[in-house]
């Protein structure tokens, strides 16, 4: 069954992730979205004569919002080039994490420094399953690019899974004297053989 899509022209009065800008006349709706989201949230309008009069308007303000956004996210991603944050978790016996390091994570790790980001605006494609210190890029508003160095550590402060000592067995000792007793036997025989 293919999904209906409204060709009702609404005016946006809102930006809406994959629909539209401020003050953008827009069709292909679904119907079900436009009923219950955005006309109730006073994100849209139904576009008639009267509401695209106020297109012009809604642009200008666009515009001018989009020249702060612009402003801002290069103040922050110049802010945040030089920054590092860490994030400590809970490890196994054999330093293995327990969970991982989500965009939900790091959206709440940046916000407790007072930094604003919005989930959508973490771009890793798989959580973080590791520790280490790990380059975290970011899209800003109005496209800008940013990154962050996040720095996961156990309770202990290691970034380093920490690698179990092995102990040679004793099997494998009396193995190793084995072996080099046939090498010197080897080494005497050869010598007998050359005398």
């Amino acid at each position: 069954m293919a999904k209906r899509r409204s060709q009702q022209q609404l005016l946006l009065l809102e930006d809406v992730d994959n629909l539209g800008r401020k003050g953008e006349l827009v069709k292909g709706a679904k119907p079900g979205f436009i009923r219950n989201f955005l006309l109730p949230k006073h994100r849209a309008v139904i576009a008639d004569k009267r509401t695209v009069r106020m297109q012009e308007h809604l642009k200008e303000e666009r515009k001018k919002q989009s020249e702060i956004d612009r402003q801002e996210s290069h103040a922050m991603a110049s802010n945040l080039k030089d920054k590092s944050f860490t994030h400590t978790v809970k490890v196994d016996a054999s330093g293995h994490m327990y969970g991982s390091v989500t965009a939900q994570d790091i959206v709440n790790i940046l916000a407790a420094e007072g930094l604003g980001i919005e989930r959508k605006m973490v771009l890793i494609g798989q959580p973080i399953r590791n520790l280490g210190i790990h380059k975290i890029p970011l899209r800003l508003k109005e496209g800008v690019d940013a990154q962050v160095s996040l720095r996961v550590q156990d309770e202990k402060g290691n970034i380093e899974i920490a690698q179990p000592v092995h102990e040679k067995s004793p099997a494998t000792e009396e193995f190793a004297e084995e072996q080099e007793a046939a090498a010197e036997v080897e080494q005497a025989i050869e010598l007998e053989t050359e005398e």
